[in-house]
C-alpha cells in the first residue's frame, strides 16, 4: 500500500514543481516548452495509471511483485536503455544542425527517455514477455 501511495505522492510533487516552473516564467514563448509541458503531463497521467493499477491489485489481495512483473520490468528497462542510447545519438546529431540551448536539448533527451520507458512498459505489459 505504501508503494502505491508513493507513486501518487511523486505525481503530485511533479505537478507542483511543473506549476511553479510554468508560473515563474510567464513569458514561455517557445513551442518546445509547451511540448515539454504536454509530455510531462502525459507522463504524470501514466504514473497515475500505474498507481491505480497497483492499488487495485493490492486491494484484491494480489502480490505486488511477482515473477512476471519483475521480468516485465527487467525487459522494459533493457529495451528502453538500448532505445535511449540511439535517442541520445539523435540528440547529438540534432545539436549540430539546430541552434537550441543545451539545457533544452538535455531536457528533451531526458523526457524522451521517460517516454521510451513508458511506451516499452505498456508494450511488454500488454504483449507479455516470451520465455527466452
Amino acid at each position: 500500500m505504501k508503494r502505491s501511495i508513493l507513486v501518487f505522492a511523486v505525481a503530485v510533487l511533479i505537478l507542483v514543481s511543473v506549476g511553479i516552473w510554468y508560473f515563474s516564467y510567464p513569458n514561455l514563448s517557445g513551442s518546445i516548452e509547451f511540448v515539454h509541458l504536454g509530455v510531462i503531463l502525459l507522463l504524470v497521467v501514466f504514473a497515475v495509471f500505474v498507481g491505480f493499477k497497483r492499488l487495485t491489485s493490492e486491494k484484491r489481495g494480489e502480490p505486488t511483485e511477482d515473477e512476471l512483473t519483475k521480468r516485465i520490468l527487467q525487459r522494459t528497462a533493457a529495451v528502453s536503455y538500448y532505445i535511449s542510447l540511439y535517442l541520445w545519438v539523435l540528440v547529438l546529431i540534432v545539436k549540430d544542425r539546430v541552434s537550441m540551448d543545451v539545457e533544452v536539448l538535455i531536457g528533451t533527451g531526458i523526457l524522451g527517455m521517460a517516454v521510451t520507458f513508458a511506451v516499452c512498459w505498456l508494450y511488454f505489459n500488454y504483449r507479455g514477455v516470451r520465455n527466452e
